[in-house]
């Protein structure tokens, strides 16, 4: 049995087969519908209207605001946990060099804060114990501490969930000196 279809997308084709009047079953073109069936929103004369409902627009009010929030807490965090990895290892390489002979507390503020700005971050407060170095002894742990209130290193103007926070990073190692 031969026979055409007419087509949605304006092709006459022959069927051929159950496989090719099922599918000409489905796309089939009819008056007033889509490619799957559904209805058109068309004037009188047949032509798209495309007058859009206020519905998307109060979609659009509803979850903007979520979206935006949601958008700004990620930067927000995402800045957070890469801060805190930047101090992080800043206070690991003061720790290392504040565990060598014959090295000052300010030679190991000097390293910490280098890597800091390497890092992008200027205002960070640095604390080695024992304060002097040399006053801790083969074995005994040496402690540098990073501290930095996140408000100051936010991207943000005004940052919403962690102004208050303060990141801090503490590296202990134990001290080679020579007995």
């Amino acid at each position: 049995m031969r026979a055409n279809a007419v087509y949605s997308f304006g092709a006459t084709l022959p069927v051929r087969g159950m496989l090719g009047r099922l599918v000409a079953r489905k796309y089939r073109k009819t008056e007033g519908t889509g490619l799957y069936g559904e209805r058109q929103n068309r004037s009188t004369s047949g032509i798209d209207c495309g007058r859009p409902s206020g519905v998307a627009v109060v979609e659009f009010a509803v979850v903007a605001p979520i979206f935006f929030l949601l958008i700004l807490g990620l930067i927000e965090f995402g800045r957070m946990v890469m801060v805190q990895q930047v101090i992080t290892n800043a206070s690991r390489e003061g720790a290392r060099r504040a565990i060598i002979q014959g090295v000052t507390t300010a030679e190991v503020i000097s390293v910490v804060q280098d890597y800091l700005a390497s890092g992008g971050i200027r205002s960070a407060t640095v604390t080695v114990t024992p304060d002097p170095i040399d006053s801790a002894g083969y074995g005994e742990p040496v402690t540098v501490t990073v501290s930095v209130p996140f408000r100051q290193v936010s991207w943000l103007p005004s940052p919403m969930f962690l102004g208050g926070v303060e990141l801090r990073a503490t590296t202990t190692m134990r001290r080679e000196a020579v007995q």
